[in-house]
């Protein structure tokens, strides 16, 4: 595993501590990342802001179930200003850290080493996140419930994104609570669904939606 893009590109990422561990292909992460930077640029170019800025500039990121940490580290990469991990498994929290430092990002994000649901019950550090990166266990139970917690919370900002990488024969809603499928691929086995919290006031109704497809 490598950093694809940003000040960290190419660092080699250690991997994960064991079979129980899944990280994100290279070529998955990738895709996500093209598809966050597209929705970025579009969210940017509708307000007119400056074109020179980084799309991730001053972006607050929550990685669950972070595993090897790839994800929230390759926003950090790219120029988010913060990240948090939530892994609940300790040698994988090692890894993290051990990453977090063999790219040189260890002030920018920490590690919480416990399960998600008990992070998510207490209330969020700061002021809730811009985007919530969401890669659980192939599979895992109550995924809709979390999306809608999630939606509802005080986690994610009104406004920002939500992915979920999830196994292909676990269908997940096109909108559920505060949340709205904006676009969705299909990688092999693997899912990629983005969601967005609508503000107040916005309709539930996807503006770029996307339906699964191999690449």
């Amino acid at each position: 595993m490598r950093i694809i893009a940003g000040r960290a590109k190419g660092h080699q990422l250690k991997g994960p501590p064991g079979a129980g561990t899944r990280p994100t292909a290279d070529k998955v992460r990738g895709a996500i990342f093209a598809m966050l930077e597209s929705l970025l640029e579009e969210e940017r170019t509708a307000a007119r802001e400056g074109e020179e800025a980084s799309p991730w500039e001053g972006q607050r990121v929550l990685d669950l179930y972070a595993g090897t940490g790839a994800l929230g580290i390759e926003a950090l990469s790219r120029g988010a200003g913060w990240a948090d991990f939530v892994e609940r498994n300790p040698a994988a929290c090692r890894v993290i850290r051990d990453n977090l430092a063999r790219t040189r990002l260890v002030p920018f994000g920490r590690v919480h080493c416990t399960a998600v649901r008990h992070f998510l019950s207490a209330a969020p550090p700061g002021e809730g996140y811009d985007l919530v990166l969401l890669d659980p266990p192939y599979g895992e139970p109550g995924l809709d419930d979390l999306l809608a917690a999630l939606g509802t919370g005080a986690f994610l900002k009104e406004g920002g994104w939500l992915v979920a990488e999830h196994g292909r024969r676990q269908l997940l809603p096109t909108a559920v609570a505060g949340l709205t499928r904006v676009k969705a691929r299909r990688y092999g086995d693997t899912d990629i669904s983005i969601y967005s919290r609508r503000r107040v006031g916005q309709t539930a109704v996807a503006t770029s939606g996307e339906g699964p497809g191999h690449e």
